[in-house]
């Protein structure tokens, strides 16, 4: 188990209490006005497949250095595609996305510094867990010498050091869930982009993931958005909750979790500020999916 980061300075009653707010009027999500300015922004981005379909449009959203962001709607309104346009898997056919510094995101992954974990481990099932968590360095040149001090930090940090020999198929699924994250984790990137990894997890499973992953997160201080279908999930973790509408998506609602740093599955999610936090949320969905957000 990864060791919880200090606690974070209590926030104040009015920030606990803040009201769910609407986007700007230009339709942007706005990023938090304690970060001088958005790690990557997305300006009213469209994305429309080649058989016709539109999935996104208008889609606005600022993501701050350090955030952790959850992306939530009703199925099929675009979650996944924001986070592969972001990888720059997939091209958008309206609007654009900057990274800080004024760069349009337009280079290799790695000069974007960003890593994905997808829906499934998608792990080398005849690879060791140290080679699977090698291969983004090796693909990028460094031999496995060099690598191994850095591979066997991520096995650490994640808590899988000790299965570092063993092949996924000899490993349960949080443990191949984990070997996803150490290997996103690898090359220190700036932005995960999560792809609801933990959706075929059990609850008691997730809810130990989702600990790890916050203390991780505190610690390492990188930017996370994630994708999910669980309300739960996007309270516990996130700072800000962004919710989309139905297909074609866009942003409708921000929420704000105004809630200290750390959390844990023991606390927060037990509380009664938690459960205000998740009937915002599903008001804001039910919201959308009528149209009248």
């Amino acid at each position: 188990m990864v060791a919880a980061p200090h606690a974070a300075s209590a926030a104040s009653a009015d920030a606990l209490n803040a009201a769910p707010r609407p986007p700007r009027a230009d339709g942007r999500a706005q990023a938090g006005s304690d970060e001088a300015r958005p790690l990557v922004r997305i300006d009213r981005i469209g994305k429309r497949f080649p058989d016709g379909v539109a999935v996104l449009h208008d889609f606005s959203l600022d993501i701050a250095e350090h955030d952790f962001v959850s992306l939530i709607g009703p199925g099929g309104c675009g979650k996944g595609t924001v986070l592969r346009l972001l990888a720059g898997l997939v091209p958008a056919t309206a609007g654009k996305m900057t990274w800080a510094a004024h760069r349009t995101l337009g280079a290799s992954r790695t000069d974007r510094e960003l890593a994905f974990v997808f829906r499934e481990p998608a792990l080398m099932p005849w690879a060791s867990l140290f080679d699977n968590v090698f291969l983004p360095l090796r693909l990028s040149g460094m031999t496995r010498q060099r690598a191994a001090d850095t591979v066997h930090d991520a096995l650490a940090v994640t808590g899988i050091a000790r299965h570092a020999a063993a092949t996924p198929a000899e490993l349960p699924p949080a443990v191949q869930v984990r070997a996803a994250i150490a290997r996103a984790l690898v090359t220190h990137p700036r932005l995960v982009l999560m792809d609801e990894p933990f959706a075929a997890l059990d609850p008691l499973t997730r809810a130990r993931l989702a600990d790890d992953l916050l203390a991780i997160w505190k610690t390492h201080r990188f930017t996370v958005v994630l994708a999910t279908q669980s309300v739960a999930d996007a309270v516990f973790l996130s700072r800000r909750v962004v919710v989309m509408s139905p297909r074609p998506g866009r942003v409708v609602r921000e929420l704000r979790i105004g809630e200290p740093y750390p959390r844990t599955s023991g606390d927060f999610p037990l509380s009664g500020r938690f459960n205000e936090h998740v009937k915002a949320v599903q008001r804001s969905l039910h919201a959308s999916v009528l149209g009248i957000a």
